[in-house]
């Protein structure tokens, strides 16, 4: 596996990751029935961005070495994934 392509398969995985950790333990101000004048009621009222974005490094960061793992140690190739095209090596190289 590249550097490249082992940092873009990370990337994805660590967005993927956010996206899934985001909502947890969010309170909204119309449920802390703190609602800021302005704002919408579906607003947070403490996001707590950085445990967040420590909690998700370490997942993806988890989720990543059993992709690397698999990948890396030939137990999984681009070629099992279905509706993938076939990488076949072309002949004489």
């Amino acid at each position: 596996m590249s550097l490249i392509f082992a940092l873009a398969i990370y990337f994805v995985v660590w967005w993927i990751v956010l996206f899934a950790i985001l909502p947890f333990g969010v309170k909204t101000q119309e449920e802390a029935g703190e609602v800021i004048p302005g704002t919408a009621e579906s607003a947070p009222v403490a996001p707590r961005l950085r445990p967040k974005l420590i909690a998700t490094t370490i997942v993806a960061s988890v989720i990543f070495a059993i992709i690397y793992w698999l990948i890396a140690g030939g137990s999984v190739s681009l070629d099992d994934i279905p509706f993938l095209p076939r990488f076949e090596k072309a002949s004489g190289t």
